[in-house]
C-alpha cells in the first residue's frame, strides 16, 4: 500500500495512490534544489515577483478545478474550497506586489563616519511540511514569502492530500517558477529527518502537531537549522456581559464549524461571563444542533465530514473522557446510514480540569462552553491552556477590549470577531502553539539573512 493516498472521507473510498520516495531519490531532491538556489537567487526580484503573479493568476483561471481536489481529499465543502483557492491567490499577489518593497536595503542610523546597510537575503533550500486541513493555504504562507525572497522550497505534503501536493507544483511550475526552485517531496518522516538534518537545508518549517512540532524542533536544534512552528491551538473566545449576543452566537458557530472545527485558530473554548452565560448557552446549543453535515461537493452544504475515520476516533475519544467525568455532551446528527467520517456537531459543558478536553485541542465540531464568575475570572481560563494561537474577545467597549487583549496569552486577540486569515497579518502563536511568524512583512524575515555592510569611510 503505498504511503501516499487520496481516499474520499466522504464515502471511505480509495481513489489514488502515489509510491514515495525512495532515500537515492530523496538526495536526488536535495541535490537538485542546492543547485536551483545558485541560479534563483541570483534572478532579480522583479523577476521572481512577476512568477508569483502569474502563480495567483493560475489559481483564479484553475479554481474550480483546485477547489474539487481540495473537497475530494479531505472532505472540505466546496464553497470552503473555492474560498481557500481565492485565499491563496491573494497571498502570492500580496507578496508579488510587496516583494521588491521588503527586500529593500535598510539604511542604519549609526554613530561615527560612513554607512551602514541591512541587506535581507535569502539563505538556500528551506524544507516545508505541511498538514492536510489546508492543504494550499498552508503551502503558500511558506512557499510565497520564500520563492519571492529567492530560496529554493521543498515541500513534504501530509499523506492524504497528494492530489492537491501535485496541483500546486504544477501551478508553480507553469506560473514559470523552475523545476527544482519547488519541489514535492512525498517522503516519509525519517527522510524528512534525513533532509533537516543535511548539510545543504539550511531551514524547516511544520504545521502540524504537537509531537510533530517537537521532534521537527529537535532535529533542527542539533543541527543548527533555523524552524519555524505553527502547533495547536485551543482559541478562547470571550463573552462579556456587554456583548451583542446575536453577533457572538452566529460568530461562535461560525468561528468553531468552519472547516469541520479542523483549524488551530478555530474558536473551541467559549468562556461567558455570569449576566449572560444562561442566554448565550441555550442560543448557541441550539444554532450548534442546526448545523447538519452533508455531502461536501453541494454548494449548499457548509459542514462536511472529518478528514478521516481516525479523526472521528479520536475526537471521539475526547468527547468520551469529558462524558464519563460528568460533563454533558449535547450533539446533532449525522446523515443515517454513511460509511464517511462524519461528526455531529457538539457542545460540551461542566468540563473541568482533569478532562482531556480542558487542556488538550478538539481538531472537530466540538465546542467547550465555561462559566466565569467575573471578566478577571474569564481571563484566567483563557490563559490556563497549553496554548496561545489566536483568541477572541466580544465586548461592546472596544477600548475596553483593548486593554484585554494586553492580558491574553496568544499570539492573535480579535476584538468582536473571530480569527481570520489575511495576506497582510502576521500569523502565529506563543506557548506550545508553536515559534515564528508567516504572512505580512514578518513571513518573509523568517528564513532570511539579515547582512550588515558597513562602510566606515566613502
Amino acid at each position: 500500500m503505498s504511503n501516499y493516498a487520496s481516499i474520499n472521507p466522504a464515502t471511505g473510498e480509495r481513489v489514488a495512490e502515489f509510491p514515495a520516495l525512495t532515500d537515492p531519490e530523496v538526495q536526488d531532491v536535495l541535490a537538485r534544489s542546492s543547485a536551483a538556489y545558485s541560479s534563483w537567487r541570483r534572478t532579480t526580484v522583479q523577476e521572481r515577483a512577476s512568477v508569483l503573479q502569474r502563480a495567483a493568476e493560475l489559481h483564479r483561471e484553475r479554481a474550480e478545478e483546485l477547489a474539487a481536489i481540495l473537497t475530494l481529499e479531505m472532505g472540505k465543502p466546496i464553497s470552503e474550497a473555492r474560498g481557500e483557492v481565492a485565499l491563496v491567490a491573494a497571498i502570492y499577489e500580496y507578496y508579488a506586489h510587496n516583494g521588491e518593497l521588503f527586500l529593500e536595503d535598510e539604511t542604519l542610523d549609526i554613530k561615527g563616519e560612513g554607512e551602514a546597510i541591512v541587506r535581507t537575503e535569502p539563505i538556500g533550500p528551506v524544507v516545508g511540511i505541511m498538514p492536510w486541513n489546508f492543504p494550499y493555504y498552508q503551502v503558500a504562507r511558506f512557499a510565497a514569502p520564500n520563492l519571492v525572497l529567492g530560496n529554493t522550497v521543498i515541500v513534504k505534503h501530509a499523506r492524504n492530500c497528494p492530489q492537491s501536493a501535485l496541483a500546486i507544483q504544477s501551478v508553480l511550475r507553469d506560473a514559470g517558477v523552475p523545476r527544482d526552485a519547488y519541489i514535492n517531496a512525498f517522503a516519509s518522516t525519517s527522510q524528512v529527518a534525513d533532509m533537516i538534518a543535511d548539510r545543504r537545508t539550511q531551514g524547516v518549517s511544520l504545521t502540524g502537531s504537537e509531537k510533530a512540532g517537537a521532534a521537527v524542533a529537535e532535529v533542527a536544534g542539533r543541527n543548527l537549522k533555523k524552524y519555524v512552528l505553527e502547533l495547536g491551538g485551543a482559541d478562547p473566545f470571550i463573552v462579556l456581559s456587554d456583548a451583542d449576543l446575536d453577533r457572538a452566537v452566529a460568530d461562535g458557530v461560525r468561528g468553531r464549524m468552519f472547516n469541520g472545527g479542523q483549524a488551530c485558530t478555530a474558536s473551541k473554548r467559549f468562556i461567558v461571563v455570569d449576566d449572560v452565560y444562561e442566554e448565550f448557552t441555550q442560543r448557541f446549543l441550539q444554532a450548534m444542533s442546526e448545523q447538519k453535515p452533508g455531502d461536501p461537493t453541494d454548494p449548499n452544504t457548509t459542514f462536511g465530514p472529518l478528514s478521516s475515520r481516525a479523526s472521528v476516533e479520536e475526537l471521539q475519544e475526547l468527547v468520551d473522557d469529558a462524558v464519563s467525568q460528568g460533563a454533558i455532551a449535547t450533539a446533532g446528527s449525522v446523515p443515517s446510514g454513511n460509511t464517511g467520517a462524519f461528526f455531529p456537531a457538539t457542545v460540551l459543558t461542566g468540563v473541568k480540569p482533569g478532562m482531556r478536553a480542558y487542556s488538550e485541542e478538539l481538531f472537530g465540531p466540538v465546542a467547550v462552553v465555561f462559566q466565569a464568575a467575573s471578566t478577571d475570572e474569564a481571563l484566567e481560563l483563557a490563559n490556563d491552556s497549553p496554548f496561545g494561537l489566536a483568541s477572541s474577545i466580544y465586548t461592546a467597549d472596544v477600548a475596553r477590549g483593548r486593554e484585554l487583549a494586553k492580558l491574553i496569552e496568544a499570539g492573535m486577540v480579535w476584538i468582536n470577531s473571530v480569527s481570520r486569515s489575511a495576506p497582510d497579518l502576521p500569523f502565529g502563536g506563543v506557548k506550545r502553539s508553536g515559534v515564528g511568524r508567516e504572512l505580512a512583512r514578518y513571513g518573509l524575515g523568517e528564513f532570511a539573512n539579515k547582512k550588515l555592510v558597513r562602510v566606515p569611510t566613502i
